[in-house]
């Protein structure tokens, strides 16, 4: 089943069980998949849903640090909630010996000596990580290998 499709049955089964703040999300999810295929004028695929469902997350991560600096636990507790919802159509995470090997597979096969190959390495790096790990962290990570 297309991760678009689990999504929508997710959204009719959170309906019928009255779970509000779980559907709640999922149509949040929905939305921004929908706009992204209206804005493109494509169907996207799994990989597409997922980064749609990353760039979700990382905005919510974002708006908790906003809202825990500015005191507001109830928006906190609110855009958790959703990060949780959202996170349980992510593939599973990768351990950090994963990532560990992954990265020094990559920069092996790009035979990278510097900060100046971090893009050779992140082109082999993100398509085999993406979803499983937060690409952020991991592009620290490289950079801390490389410099």
């Amino acid at each position: 089943m297309a991760l678009r499709d689990r999504i929508t049955e997710d959204m009719k089964s959170a309906m019928r069980a009255g779970e509000k703040e779980r559907l709640a999300a999922i149509r949040l999810a929905l939305a921004a998949i929908k706009q992204r295929e209206v804005d493109e004028r494509i169907t996207l695929d799994d990989a597409q849903v997922l980064a749609v469902l990353e760039k979700m997350i990382k905005q919510r991560r974002e708006a908790i640090t906003q809202f825990h600096s500015g005191g507001r636990a109830d928006l906190v507790a609110k855009e958790t909630a959703e990060i949780n919802v959202l996170q349980g159509y992510l593939p599973a995470q990768m351990s950090e010996a994963e990532i560990e090997a992954l990265i020094g597979e990559a920069i092996a096969a790009t035979a990278a000596a510097s900060i100046k190959d971090m893009g050779k390495v992140m082109a082999v790096v993100k398509p085999k990580a993406q979803g499983r790990a937060d690409m952020g962290a991991l592009s620290a990570r490289i950079k801390q290998r490389l410099g």
